[in-house]
């Protein structure tokens, strides 16, 4: 079996990278970010009414109007409920709609293969790929999980992520330590700042998977430092990294800043 370089495998990163973002059902087809309160609202381009209440997001499809959901259609009136984060996708002619959780109020966003931020997607610029970048690093489990409250693109909003531990690491003789996140499917999740934020880098933040560490041992691959949604689109929640995770050297390494043009 021929042995996969690290190049070629930084490739196949970015290239599967490149098609998440350029899905259609992505989230740079996100047309909208709409909240949904107690008065029945119609919103461009998505089927039905919607609005929220005890039952929790509700929509009222009128005559002529469907989705569906999870291979269900739906018509007249129906209760998505107490949703989650991740939230609930369905379908209908011409798209799709996200129904989710976002700080405690249900939002809805409308999906458009045509959505103009998709369609205007030339691609993310990176650093050149640099094995040097791949930094071994000690992590330290916390006793049990830590709720932490970390700010948002959306103004005036925060959420609450429950950190797992730190990871201790040097760059250039410096010493760092970042707050890691549960990242789900057996991984850590970091988001953090450096010297190149706001200069090559998004401003707000970059974000990095971590296999989850071996007897304490982890190694942080800067290569595949990737951007939050809300470098892509205004239709995004993002979270903020903690204060205290910011890395004061330049990390030039992973994705820059991408070109967002203005969505019609």
């Amino acid at each position: 079996m021929q042995r996969v370089t690290f190049e070629q495998a930084w490739q196949r990163w970015r290239d599967e990278r490149e098609a998440q973002l350029r899905s259609p059902e992505g989230f740079l087809a996100i047309t909208g970010l709409h909240w949904l309160g107690p008065r029945p609202q119609r919103f461009p381009g998505v089927p039905g009414f919607w609005s929220t209440g005890p039952d929790g997001a509700v929509v009222d499809l009128g005559e002529g109007e469907w989705l569906e959901l999870d291979g269900v259609p739906l018509v007249g009136r129906h209760v998505f409920g107490h949703v989650d984060p991740y939230g609930v996708i369905a379908t209908f002619d011409g798209g799709t709609v996200e129904v989710a959780d976002r700080f405690g109020t249900p939002v809805l966003r409308p999906r458009q293969p045509d959505g103009p931020f998709l369609r205007d997607y030339t691609g993310t610029p990176t650093y050149a790929p640099d094995p040097s970048w791949q930094i071994s690093a000690v992590f330290t489990a916390y006793e049990k999980t830590r709720p932490i409250s970390v700010g948002s693109v959306v103004e005036g909003r925060s959420s609450i992520i429950d950190a797992v531990g730190e990871v201790a690491f040097e760059i250039g003789g410096r010493p760092q330590r970042l707050i890691a996140f549960d990242g789900g499917d057996d991984e850590l999740w970091l988001l953090f700042t450096d010297e190149t934020s706001g200069v090559t880098t998004y401003a707000a933040c970059r974000q990095l998977a971590v296999e989850r560490p071996v007897d304490g041992r982890a190694v942080l691959d800067f290569n595949r430092a990737a951007n939050m949604p809300c470098a892509y689109t205004i239709h995004a929640t993002c979270p903020l990294p903690p204060a205290s995770n910011h890395i004061d050297v330049l990390v030039e390494a992973g994705e820059k800043t991408p070109p967002r043009p203005p969505a019609d």
